[in-house]
């Protein structure tokens, strides 16, 4: 394929040079001469793992040149692949100017070749940039429509620094946001060949992937170092407790956990974190990470709240209330939690929960629910039709089969889920549905 590449800098560099290296022929441009001149010699413009001898060589056979020309350069080609850069200002706000500039130059460029050309967006970017704002400006520069005469893909890249020309032929994933499917089928032919799942999503989507990454990255970077500085305080070493942990791939280094749901809570986790962040308190070790998770769990929980309050409602039937599907165990269950506040509230509850059965809770678990919730017995129901009969507010925090049977699917009442149903995805479209986080 005929590639362009927009702004050579770490991204645009390894790229360009990478995709000539798989047989495309690549035209990178920039603003910068200098770049321009190191490419056309050979040379890379980036310091970077086996760049360099990759560049000489895709330079020498012809595979890659560069140069200052837009307008040339996507005559030329049949994707641009835009890789300029996008600034964070002091406040965290994202700077789009140099994606807006190219936007319009490539936009002018489209206008002028009769074939049909696909912009695809390498930079990270918010969700909603490049449907809002940029096809805006190719279009009005281009005088055309996105998805009907050009195409529009956003493809973000998961390189690491010092590694990236290894990370590109051997990717975690590819991720390709998609105005058509034309558009995504000339990104897929880029990387034709190359390992990982590909996943094809909209556009939006392929914005955010880059973000949920970065912020786990960093946040699993902070959780370790936290870790490791209460273990030094302790006069543990680090990376034995590290070692332990990371070899557990069924609950820590795995997907286990981190799907969108309700708030945690149980005997465990809530009590396990208040010990070790006292202990890091007593040590003197300032630990923000582990600090803000329970205060960052009841924000959770109070968004559950906020959702029941926004119907202006007040006959509330609540749908499970142990703290795990399949149990009894109401010791600091976020589902208590809520039933709780809503009683505080004045909100006339009912709930039910197949597990639970007032005159078969004992020890612990007794004592917990009678401190918390002391009028259970009178709020809990015998069957889900008695909380249907009494609900104009759902709060679904259950999968049990008997309650998703009897869920309408009318919008007569509000539903709001939070454990996302099975159907979901067709419920979001109903009127008086609220998913929690989705």
């Amino acid at each position: 394929m005929k590639i362009s590449v927009f702004g050579l800098g770490y991204v645009g560099c390894v790229s360009a040079a990478c995709l000539a290296g798989q047989g495309h022929r690549v035209v990178g441009v920039d603003v910068n001469p200098v770049k321009i001149d190191l490419i056309t010699q050979g040379n890379a413009p980036v310091v970077e793992e086996r760049i360099g001898e990759l560049t000489a060589e895709v330079v020498a056979s012809g595979a890659l040149r560069a140069t200052t020309d837009v307008a040339e350069a996507v005559a030329d080609s049949e994707i641009s692949l835009v890789c300029v850069g996008t600034p964070s200002a002091p406040n965290g706000s994202l700077s789009t100017v140099y994606l807006e500039r190219v936007a319009e130059e490539i936009g002018e460029a489209i206008a002028k070749k009769a074939e049909r050309h696909t912009v695809v967006f390498r930079s990270t970017m918010l969700p909603g940039t490049c449907l809002d704002l940029l096809v805006p400006i190719l279009e009005k520069a281009s005088g055309r429509t996105a998805g009907v005469d050009f195409g529009v893909a956003v493809n973000p890249e998961f390189l690491r620094e010092g590694t990236s020309v290894r990370d590109f032929f051997d990717p975690p994933k590819t991720v390709i946001g998609e105005i058509d499917e034309a558009s995504g089928d000339a990104v897929a032919g880029l990387y034709e060949g190359l390992p990982g799942p590909v996943f094809r999503v909209p556009i939006p989507v392929a914005e955010m992937t880059k973000y949920a990454d970065n912020s786990f990255h960093g946040l699993k970077i902070g959780f370790a170092n936290e870790l490791g500085s209460i273990c030094r305080a302790l006069g543990l070493d680090s990376h034995q407790v590290i070692d332990v942990f990371l070899a557990d791939t069924k609950l820590n280094i795995s997907p286990a956990y981190l799907k969108p749901g309700f708030a945690f809570g149980g005997s465990c986790l809530p009590k396990d974190l208040r010990g070790l962040v006292y202990a890091a308190h007593r040590a003197d070790v300032s630990v923000p990470i582990l600090s803000h998770v329970l205060a960052s769990n009841a924000e959770h929980l109070q968004r559950a709240f906020d959702l029941v309050a926004r119907t202006g409602k007040r006959k509330v039937g609540l749908f499970g209330l142990s703290f795990k599907p399949g149990t009894d165990d109401l010791r600091e269950s976020p589902l208590v939690e809520l039933a709780e506040k809503l009683l505080g509230k004045g909100y006339d509850l009912k709930i039910y929960d197949a597990n639970v059965s007032l005159s078969r809770l004992m020890g612990a678990n007794r004592e917990y629910i009678e401190g918390r919730l002391p009028h259970l017995g009178q709020l809990l129901a015998g069957t889900v039709e008695e909380v249907m009969d009494h609900a104009e507010v759902l709060l679904v925090g259950t999968k049990d089969p008997d309650v998703l049977a009897a869920l309408p699917h009318s919008g007569d009442r509000a539903l709001i889920d939070l454990v996302r149903l099975p159907d979901a995805a067709t419920r979001r479209l109903e009127e008086g549905y609220a998913g929690l986080a989705w």
